[in-house]
């Protein structure tokens, strides 16, 4: 094994390109160490983003190889090729700078599927109860570990070829407050997710249930979406 990792990074802004850097390679080294030591040892310049380097954050997430993956939780023995890495910011997302991506859209996108939860208590009424069995919670469950990483969104082909659709992280979103028996957005965020940009705009390719670091499936919660939708319109709901 080479003492070496030969390290391509983007640099620069959408028109950027690509620099070459040489990098020690260590024991159990993860490829958000590489960037680190960039910036630390090589170029202080090099723009990138983290904080809990534990897999909690998901602000690391970059595209490494082609591959968009969180760095702290991705060892360069599993991705480097022939003893090379090629860093890039995410797909999908504006470049504010470097490994740096603007995560506006990606957020508001949760806010048009209508993501935020409304109940119907305050903070004045009893605790609500959820069986932790039913039907509704088991299916919450399944996708509300999201850490809003981007990376689903930045492997989606769906947002590349029409970048007004919401994401998968924003559908899933949607889809656990939908099996959340105390939200009362119910109406409101079907139709939000029912239109030309929502739900029925995917194309089912799995990239995004594949690529999830936290192993979520948002194509199985969009694939719940479109049930509840075309139920909805048979009902007149919508």
């Amino acid at each position: 094994m080479s003492t070496n990792l030969e390290v391509k990074v983007w640099r620069g802004r959408e028109q950027g390109g690509f620099t070459s850097y040489k990098v020690p390679r260590r024991d159990s080294q993860t490829v958000l160490d590489v960037v680190t030591y960039i910036q630390r040892q090589l170029d202080p310049t090099l723009s990138y983003r983290f904080a809990c380097r534990v897999g909690m954050c998901g602000s690391c997430a970059m595209t490494v190889n082609g591959v968009a993956r969180w760095t702290c939780r991705t060892s360069v023995a599993k991705v480097a090729v022939d003893g090379k890495l090629e860093i890039a910011p995410l797909a999908n997302l504006p470049v504010i700078k470097d490994l740096t991506t603007d995560m506006v859209e990606f957020f508001d996108k949760w806010a048009q599927a209508k993501g935020q939860f409304k109940g119907r208590h305050s903070r004045h009424d009893d605790f609500a109860r959820v069986e932790p069995t039913s039907r509704e919670r088991i299916a919450a469950n399944a996708g509300i570990e999201c850490i809003g990483c981007g990376i689903c969104y930045a492997s989606c082909d769906i947002v590349t070829w029409r970048p007004n659709f919401l994401g998968p992280a924003a559908l899933n979103r949607a889809w656990t407050l939908a099996n959340d028996v105390r939200d009362t957005r119910w109406v409101e965020r079907l139709r939000a997710v029912a239109g030309d940009a929502g739900c029925h705009s995917c194309h089912t390719q799995g990239s995004c249930s594949e690529r999830c670091p936290k192993r979520i499936e948002p194509t199985a919660g969009i694939a719940g979406l479109k049930r509840l939708v075309a139920k909805s319109a048979i009902r007149g709901e919508l």
